[in-house]
């Protein structure tokens, strides 16, 4: 019985890191709203479901596992996507896990999706600032190239850091966002799967 009690996690978060990586897979551009080059996706839904109902450790290691698998099947950025998108997810999910782990309750995991969608929005200015966007320039056609894709949307930006800021940060809090409410909208369902049939009419989220 404990063997399997302590199996159940790994497994479980198996399976949430193969739908982080099909959700990876199936993402989409918002031209309207940002360049074509950052997409839009949902991937973080399954690590935000694995650092709830298992512990922030366990929503971090999907976020890595999904990123390995996607950069095998799926990987068209040298792997510096995958990267960026492991350190930003590990924000979200690291933080909401953490704040929900000492506080189990529809409120507390309310407040953790906000403070780490906030996170990890704050963040993806200097990760890209700092690292996967000088390494685009350098592979794909310059600094110059990534700003006037901005500015086709927004004349006015006429800075690397001034497009993160505008496009990015926001852009980047949406996701989030939109993955917590998904989140709320399943938690309940998959409580059994997550947490073991013995629990599931615990209370939590």
């Amino acid at each position: 019985m404990q063997t399997k009690s302590s199996i159940r996690p790994l497994v479980v978060t198996a399976m949430l890191s193969a739908v982080g990586c099909v959700l990876m897979m199936l993402d989409f551009p918002l031209p309207m709203l940002i360049p074509a080059f950052v997409k839009m996706d949902v991937s973080e839904l399954p690590a935000l479901l694995a650092s709830f109902g298992l512990g922030p450790v366990y929503g971090i290691a999907v976020c890595l596992i999904k990123n390995v698998l996607s950069a095998i099947f799926h990987g068209s950025t040298l792997g510096i996507g995958e990267i960026c998108n492991f350190l930003l997810g590990a924000v979200f999910v690291g933080i909401a896990g953490l704040i929900y782990k000492r506080h189990k309750s529809r409120k507390a995991a309310a407040i953790a999706s906000l403070v780490g969608a906030a996170a990890m929005a704050v963040a993806s200015v200097p990760v890209n600032f700092f690292f996967s966007y000088p390494v685009y320039a350098a592979a794909f056609g310059g600094m110059e190239a990534i700003i006037a894709a901005y500015q086709e949307i927004n004349p006015n930006v006429g800075s690397l850091l001034g497009c993160l800021i505008l496009f990015n940060l926001p852009f980047t809090l949406f996701k989030g966002l939109v993955d917590a409410v998904l989140c709320f909208a399943i938690y309940k369902p998959l409580s059994p799967i997550l947490h073991g049939r013995h629990t599931a009419a615990a209370r939590g989220v």
